[in-house]
């Protein structure tokens, strides 16, 4: 039975690995990712476990099927010894009539040290191996660069509203775009844009109407109500036009496993499309 357990534990930690992988792959995301998608299935798991536990205390039948399927999953889990058994494991040391007990560690609390140590080698391949994640100071760096970017085109240019932003269609605003995208909106939204809790970006369906004005509009002030945020005190006018018009560019890029359409069929006027850049 114990080997079972212990089998048992490995194949759900592999579990949890391979589901990351393949969300990772399915999503197009690196590493961090990839490490940060396997936490969350963990945190599930252990979540269950506690349920688990909160449903053997509240079992009223001592006796029934469940209770007794609890007990034995939480001495799995516990690695604990009876109190009537543990004669079998006192030790001969005796110190002024104290005895000591040779228990063992909880196989919940080794698999969570060897969890860490998984943790720490993906990290440390992440970061210090291959160099395909930023370090602090890189970051820090990049973010710099990034705002004092920002910063000059909002002063040399227009001001950007809800009635005067305009889709943008050069290389570089595109890019800035995608980039805020992959960083504020991907989690939501999908790395391509093919929805996850957010809706499928990518096809001709819009739930608050589409086109540029509508977008910027929703990145501005959020729909609460649907769990969207409001950017306008996190991005600036240009970023929001910048990550509005990248939005509208995924149109028709048909990413794999898109979400189903919500909303309505946008068509948009040619009124519109010849005041676009």
């Amino acid at each position: 039975m114990n080997n079972i357990f212990k089998n048992l534990v490995l194949t759900v930690f592999g579990f949890i690995f391979s589901a990351g992988t393949a969300l990772a792959e399915e999503t197009g995301a690196n590493l961090v990712s990839l490490f940060e998608i396997e936490v969350i299935i963990l945190a599930i798991v252990l979540i269950m476990v506690f349920l688990v536990f909160l449903l053997w205390h509240d079992a009223a039948d001592e006796s029934s099927a469940l209770k007794r399927f609890i007990a034995v999953f939480m001495h799995k889990l516990t690695g604990s010894t009876p109190i009537e058994k543990e004669d079998s494991i006192i030790l001969d040391h005796n110190y002024d009539g104290i005895k000591e007990l040779d228990n063992s560690l909880p196989p919940w609390w080794l698999y969570l040290f060897y969890a860490t140590i998984v943790f720490g080698f993906v990290y440390m391949l992440h970061y210090h191996v291959f160099n395909s994640g930023p370090s602090s100071a890189q970051e820090y760096v990049q973010e710099v660069e990034f705002a004092q970017a920002q910063l000059a085109a909002n002063a040399s240019g227009p001001a950007i509203t809800e009635e005067t932003v305009t889709a943008l269609t050069d290389a570089g605003a595109l890019s800035s775009g995608k980039d805020i995208f992959i960083k504020n909106c991907a989690a939501c939204h999908g790395q391509k844009g093919e929805g996850l809790v957010g809706p499928n970006m990518t096809d001709d369906f819009w739930i608050h109407g589409g086109g540029i004005k509508n977008v910027y509009k929703i990145i501005k002030n959020g729909v609460i109500e649907k769990g969207m945020i409001s950017w306008k005190s996190q991005l600036s006018p240009a970023q929001m036009q910048d990550v509005g018009s990248y939005i509208l560019s995924l149109k028709g890029t048909n990413p794999p496993n898109p979400k189903a359409p919500q909303g309505d069929k946008y068509v948009e006027s040619d009124s519109v499309k010849t005041n676009q850049i």
